[in-house]
């Protein structure tokens, strides 16, 4: 498999960006996915349109995802400081 650099512009990546379904799709994947609509489009506008939708549900579903992975880690990351903070307090009553 042969690959290639190509330069976009942050505000073209940016909205590449926004059409990943997951963290691990890549570039190359959402290019691929922009041409399949592109091309069914032309064919049947219907089922392309079914695509774009089913598409920004798995999006949808992502940035919820990652905002409660993101809740979770504040939260562990409280709790480990506050477990840091009576740990510091305990050695403090006991000089």
């Amino acid at each position: 498999m042969d690959i290639t650099t190509i330069k976009l512009q942050k505000e073209t990546k940016n909205r590449l960006d926004k059409l990943r379904e997951n963290r691990n799709e890549s570039y190359d994947d959402i290019l691929r996915k922009i041409l399949y609509v592109l091309n069914t489009t032309r064919d049947d506008p219907m089922k392309a349109k079914g695509i774009l939708e089913r598409v920004s549900e798995l999006r949808q579903r992502m940035i919820e995802s990652e905002k409660e992975e993101e809740k979770e880690r504040k939260m562990d990351e409280k709790a480990k400081n506050d477990k840091k903070k009576a740990k510091k307090d305990q050695k403090s009553s006991n000089k």
